[in-house]
């Protein structure tokens, strides 16, 4: 019998510099895919069909105020920012601690500086909409999504190589 590896501690770095002490929770995004419904002629029922992945999207809370938070706000570039999440995952039943890395690119969609009221805890949010996305365990790449450059590898196989192929790139 195991126990399940759980998250035991992280670190969030923006643009490098990291926020230990200062980092409250992190969304790691949520990976979906757009699927639509088809159903034609001699189907007994729907398929849904599979288009590649949907948008992503990143959350995160800081405490108290850091003034360079506010620095990519309004970037034009779609890869602004840089985000790079590090986390130590680890069994009760094991004393192997394992290394979870998100690598995540993009803009910040939206900073919410909350409400200012004495002697409450302050806490800025943000959400980083992403166009790049990677995901590493012990150094292993898990997941790489690059949606500008149509790249989109799942555990060293890459899916959308026929396709860039098919359309010369």
């Amino acid at each position: 019998m195991g126990l399940p590896r759980k998250l035991k501690n992280f670190n969030l770095f923006v643009e490098g510099r990291g926020y230990q002490g200062e980092i409250d929770e992190v969304n790691l995004p949520k990976l979906m895919r757009k699927m639509d419904e088809h159903r034609a002629g001699g189907m007994v029922g729907p398929v849904k069909l599979d288009f590649g992945p949907k948008e992503l999207e990143m959350e995160w809370t800081v405490s108290g105020w850091s003034p360079n938070l506010f620095d990519n706000w309004g970037a034009s570039k779609h890869n602004a920012a840089l985000l790079r999440f590090m986390g130590a995952v680890q069994s009760d039943d094991d004393e192997k601690v394992s290394a979870l890395e998100v690598v995540a690119r993009g803009r910040h969609e939206e900073i919410d500086t909350g409400k200012a009221k004495g002697g409450d805890k302050t806490e800025i949010k943000i959400k980083t909409a992403l166009t790049y996305y990677k995901l590493t365990v012990d150094g292993k790449v898990i997941m790489e999504l690059d949606f500008v450059n149509m790249v989109e590898i799942v555990n060293g196989k890459d899916l959308q190589a026929a396709t860039r192929a098919a359309i010369g790139l």
